[in-house]
């Protein structure tokens, strides 16, 4: 929102919020009445294609967002460091309220604009019409009007929404309010308007026209330089033509520079290009991939959680993930990026950050957790997550946490096989168990004397049982075997008890493998914490449940846009927060295998950095 708003600030159709694109439901309706009374001879494709040009301006605009935040991530040819936040996904996540404007218009125009209805697919005229009328008239008008717009009145109460955003993102480009995209589209009109006027507009024309829009905005806010310098030593005069993401990006850097659309001639020729320019330009292309000095490794989780990466949706990754219906819609999309994470088969980067000295990514393996169940699958991880760490120990990572199920005993004994294997890494490999171990016990409520253990055991199920028994609380365990491997491990009589009265314990400790029957013998109100890397299904709508093993990160932390899986805003697992400490510390033992570092120092560590326990949910039910 702009510092002060000015009238039309607001989008007409925000009141309906997710329900807004009924308002084209008239001339949908209308389009297919027509398809269905009358012979495909007497069809209006101009009126035809408004939908599917919508369908494509969201997946050209998607692209865009996706390669964008791969590349940015990555770190090759950045332009802007600065990071991106909550606030600023929240900002622009009503970007495709201007493909709803355009298709309005469109719709408008092909109705009641006489020579807009029934266009050709081609006419040459119509289309060096519209590149003649774009150059000398909409950069001509846009510039000064783009001038006016940063005079304080207006850019007070307007244009300072778009400026809120240094470092851009694609969809940047259209995050204006409702007043401004009035002006944008009066001029972009223009070009479109001549040719149907003079009767030269075809369908390449316009929707050309737009695309060719949608691509420089996208191109100009992406934050990473991909204008190789070999176009402008082959054509010098093409940088008064075209612009370069750099050079736009001095505009939300400098803000009263670089002030063109596209064509940066008019910046020249009333001297508001920035000096800078050439040299970031420059700078950009040289810059080199980041090389990290801390790696998160984690996987896929369903086949829609590609969405929820940040790297997908941004708007559904800003969220705590949950799959949502309309996903359903995308399965074709879904099941083609199954084949291609299946076929391509390579860890990716998903995302950036930066803490203290630390630079930190997040890698992905491209398998899902279903696979991770699979014999078959279990070789083809290995070798993945082992490139992984191979990876990271060449690029000089100084340590790598191992996520989710990457850790998991069965597959590679916590990380302890890549360790044997490769003992010279310099890179040291974490799996979290020590700070799980200590969020766990500082999650179970004071005053707690005795609590309920079901569910598979783990190494950290192992060491807080041990803890608790310890400290002198009775830890009852509802299976048999569960209860002997316990017992062997470590005997304090009286403390470590077999029990399947369920609904004894306010208390539950649960792992993977808890039935939905365990589940549903729970007394009401009972506290379910669980100490597995998945959260449990909640059945149970007078139960409480706590979040898997996490903790707030600190406001310090920077480029936190999204969400980690199910976990709320600037909430990250403890296998994640782990080995950022391990960096801060710069500790030089590995924590995988049976090995457990001291709890005491771990979770006072994290308390000095900034990470912070998660309040229990007592007041707040499923």
């Amino acid at each position: 929102m702009a510092s002060k708003p000015g009238i039309l600030t607001a989008w007409p159709w925000e009141p309906l919020g997710s329900f807004k694109y009924i308002i084209l439901a008239p001339w949908i309706t209308e389009s297919i009445y027509y398809i269905m009374v009358k012979d495909a001879k007497e069809w209006d494709y101009t009126n035809l294609v408004v939908i599917p040009f919508m369908l494509w301006r969201m997946l050209h605009n998607q692209i865009w967002i996706s390669l964008s935040r791969y590349r940015t991530a990555k770190g090759a040819n950045r332009i802007v460091d600065k990071g991106i936040e909550f606030d600023q996904v929240d900002r622009e996540k009503n970007w495709d309220d201007q493909i709803l404007f355009n298709a309005i218009l469109f719709y408008l125009a092909n109705k009641y604009i006489p020579g807009a209805s029934h266009l050709p697919m081609w006419r040459t005229d119509g289309v060096v019409i519209t590149i003649l009328v774009h150059a000398c008239a909409v950069e001509f008008l846009y510039y000064w009007l783009h001038r006016a717009l940063h005079h304080h009145y207006l850019y007070s109460r307007y244009h300072s929404h778009h400026h809120s955003s240094i470092a851009t993102e694609p969809i940047t480009s259209v995050i204006h309010p409702f007043a401004e995209h009035i002006a944008y589209y009066a001029l972009f009109a223009i070009p479109g308007l001549t040719t149907v006027l003079t009767g030269t507009a075809s369908l390449v024309s316009i929707a050309g026209y737009s695309t060719y829009i949608d691509f420089m905005n996208n191109m100009g806010h992406c934050n990473f330089e991909l204008i190789p310098n070999w176009v402008f030593s082959i054509f010098p005069p093409l940088k008064y033509l075209m612009y370069t993401p750099s050079f736009h990006s001095l505009h939300h850097t400098q803000f009263r520079t670089n002030y063109s659309l596209f064509m940066p001639i008019y910046d020249y020729m009333y001297d508001t290009r920035d000096k800078t320019s050439d040299s970031l330009y420059e700078n950009s292309l040289k810059r080199k991939e980041e090389s990290p000095n801390v790696v998160h490794l984690t996987h896929l989780i369903t086949p829609e959680s590609i969405y929820h990466l940040r790297l997908g949706f941004a708007s559904f990754a800003s969220k705590p993930y949950s799959s949502a219906w309309y996903l359903w819609l995308l399965w074709p999309v879904t099941l083609w990026s199954m084949m291609l994470t299946w076929i391509y088969g390579r860890t990716f980067v998903v995302e950036r950050n930066r803490f203290d000295k630390l630079k930190l990514q997040t890698w992905a393996i491209p398998k899902y957790k279903l696979q991770y169940r699979l014999k078959g699958q279990k070789e083809s991880i290995k070798n993945l997550i082992e490139e992984a760490v191979l990876e990271a120990d060449e690029k000089g990572a100084s340590v790598l946490s191992l996520g989710l199920m990457n850790q998991s005993e069965e597959l590679n004994k916590y990380g302890e096989v890549y360790v044997k294997k490769h003992p010279k890494l310099k890179m040291r490999l974490v799996d979290g168990s020590s700070l799980a171990v200590a969020v766990l016990l500082n999650s179970i409520p004071k005053g707690t004397t005795q609590l309920l253990f079901t569910g598979k055991l783990t190494k950290v199920a192992v060491a807080v049982a041990f803890a608790l028994c310890k400290k002198g609380i009775q830890v009852s365990v509802s299976r048999e075997d569960e209860h002997e491997k316990l017992d062997k491990s470590f005997g304090f009589e009286g403390k470590l008890v077999m029990s399947k009265n369920y609904s004894s314990y306010k208390i539950w400790l649960v792992g993977d493998e808890m039935t939905e029957e365990e589940q549903r013998k729970a007394a009401k109100g009972t506290l379910l914490i669980p100490f597995s890397q998945f959260p449990p299904q909640r059945l149970r709508k007078d139960c409480f449940y706590h979040t898997t093993p996490a903790m707030q990160t600190p406001r310090a932390l920077e480029n936190v846009d999204s969400c980690e899986n199910w976990l709320p805003r600037r909430v990250m697992s403890v296998s994640r927060i782990a080995g950022i400490v391990h960096g801060l510390e710069g500790w030089e033992e590995h924590e995988c295998g049976s090995t457990i570092s001291n709890i005491d120092k771990v979770w006072e560590a994290s308390l000095k950095h900034g990470f912070q326990p998660l309040r229990i949910p007592a007041l707040s039910k499923s």
